[in-house]
């Protein structure tokens, strides 16, 4: 970062596509000025048509522009003030190219290329203004080279971020450490209720503590358990179902590992409206839900059915014109949902060959799969929905989803945000990533990261060398 200089305003010349990112950047920058050369403009109107999200964001970026400028168009070379249109989120002012710049640019950059007729504005405002920091801000990282290569600053647009680094991610799982009983648990209450233990602890640990946050001590005496309630420096830790036990298999499945346990315990929690599942192939996102889902459809009728949909990247584009159903023309991304039905249908041997079919019959016919392209407008009612590949959704669309949720709904998004296959979001602003932070702590949702593969000795080995 520069010095801070007497006029420690900075002036930030914005690239296309940040304003194709996020439109309300032009208010993101609090109290310094924004520039918005010509050739951005030029290049928004180039990408406005189309019913895509980068269309979309190009129209109401050129939009917000509009309503910045009409009215005071007679300021617009000294500056328009943001304060106003940003309902006071930005003090800064609004500059727009107003004059032909001929930046003095090296041979080799071709000028008809408007990346670079971008950088020449920035190497002019450079010149013009020797006491003042001006930087590029660019989401294309080829560019900001460019321009580091040129003796200019330059900068990612980093307001979309939910986190910085996603290793700071939620977990929605804390290792107690050995002393915990001597730290906290002083005064402990202790009750039993529908077979279930509870602690009521206080102590310096219990302040850190999320509601829904799942806490394990390993040992001789292992303590595996759910936080409660949180208040100040008291905590209520609620003990948990063990499914790693046979007896209390989901749909014929159990538990392999602690984190799958926990999962279970979230996903067959009728309280809980939302939960979020990371971790990367293999680990059993897609296997859980679909057992505690159709345990809870056909058995225990706590939903109507099961609606899993899938981002079909490219995002938001049509799901072409082939012949069938909305249904049968999204089953060719749905392989992943009948490898697991098939798990789960020969779990059991009862019944053999025309009982299994019958069964398959029975399950395919709870669950329905729908694309996201026609959610808009629509409200699930006692549904289970499953959300997959949920990272390459962008905050946006993730809201729109999850708002679809009527009375008595659960909604369950699973992703693996190592795997983005979306332009322009990046592991700190998939929507995933959003909701995860946004939702940690409410009582009506939970999050487990699942760390272990449990597919096959060779995926696990493959997956370490490879």
């Amino acid at each position: 970062m520069p010095k801070k200089r007497a006029n420690p305003a900075k002036l930030f010349v914005l690239d296309t596509n940040v304003l194709m990112h996020d439109p309300t950047s032009l208010f993101r920058f609090e109290e310094h000025d924004v520039f918005v050369p010509i050739m951005t403009l030029e290049e928004l109107d180039n990408n406005k048509k189309g019913m895509s999200e980068v269309a979309r964001n190009a129209r109401q970026a050129s939009r917000l522009l509009d309503q910045v400028v009409s009215g005071d168009e007679h300021r617009i070379d000294e500056g328009i003030p943001l304060t106003g249109p940003s309902s006071e989120l930005a003090t800064g002012r609004l500059f727009l190219q107003t004059q032909a710049i001929n930046g003095a640019l090296p041979p080799g950059l071709p000028t008809a290329k408007a990346d670079n007729q971008i950088i020449g504005v920035v190497m002019h405002l450079r010149d013009t203004h020797p006491g003042r920091a001006v930087i590029l801000v660019s989401k294309d990282i080829n560019m900001r080279i460019k321009a580091r290569a040129l003796g200019l600053e330059a900068q990612d647009y980093f307001n979309d971020k939910v986190l910085e680094d996603t290793d700071l991610l939620y977990t929605g799982v804390r290792e107690l450490p050995p002393d915990f009983w001597d730290n906290n648990g002083r005064d402990m209450e202790s009750w039993k209720q529908d077979s279930h233990t509870f602690y009521r602890l206080k102590g310096p640990l219990c302040a850190d503590l999320l509601v829904n946050e799942f806490v394990y001590l390993d040992g001789e005496r292992p303590f595996h358990a759910q936080v409660r309630e949180q208040a100040g420096k008291t905590a209520v830790l609620e003990t948990l179902k063990d499914y790693a036990h046979p007896r209390n298999s989901v749909w014929g499945i159990n538990a392999r590992n602690r984190e799958q346990g926990f999962a279970l315990n979230l996903l067959m929690n009728p309280q809980i409206d939302f939960i979020t599942l990371l971790g990367q192939a293999g680990t059993g996102k897609t296997l859980l839900t679909l057992a505690a889902g159709l345990a809870q459809t056909l058995e225990a009728k706590l939903y109507s059915e099961i609606i899993f949909t899938r981002v079909t990247v490219p995002v938001g584009e049509d799901i072409g014109f082939l012949p069938g159903s909305e249904e049968e023309k999204m089953m060719p991304w749905m392989g992943a949902l009948e490898d697991n039905l098939d798990v789960l249908n020969g779990a059991g041997d009862e019944g053999g060959e025309w009982g299994r079919a019958a069964t398959r019959d029975l399950i395919r016919s709870r669950i329905k799969v729908k694309s996201l392209n026609f959610m808009r407008g629509r409200t699930f009612i006692n549904k289970l929905l499953v959300i997959d590949e949920a990272q390459n959704l962008t905050p946006k669309q993730m809201k729109t989803l999850i708002t679809r949720a009527g009375p008595g709904t659960k909604v369950v998004c699973l992703g693996n945000i190592a795997q983005i296959d979306t332009p322009y979001l990046t592991e700190g602003s998939s929507g995933l990533t959003y909701v995860v932070d946004h939702f940690k702590g409410w009582p009506h949702s939970g999050h487990i990261t699942l760390q272990r593969g449990e597919r096959s000795r060779l995926a696990d080995h493959a997956a370490e060398v490879l």
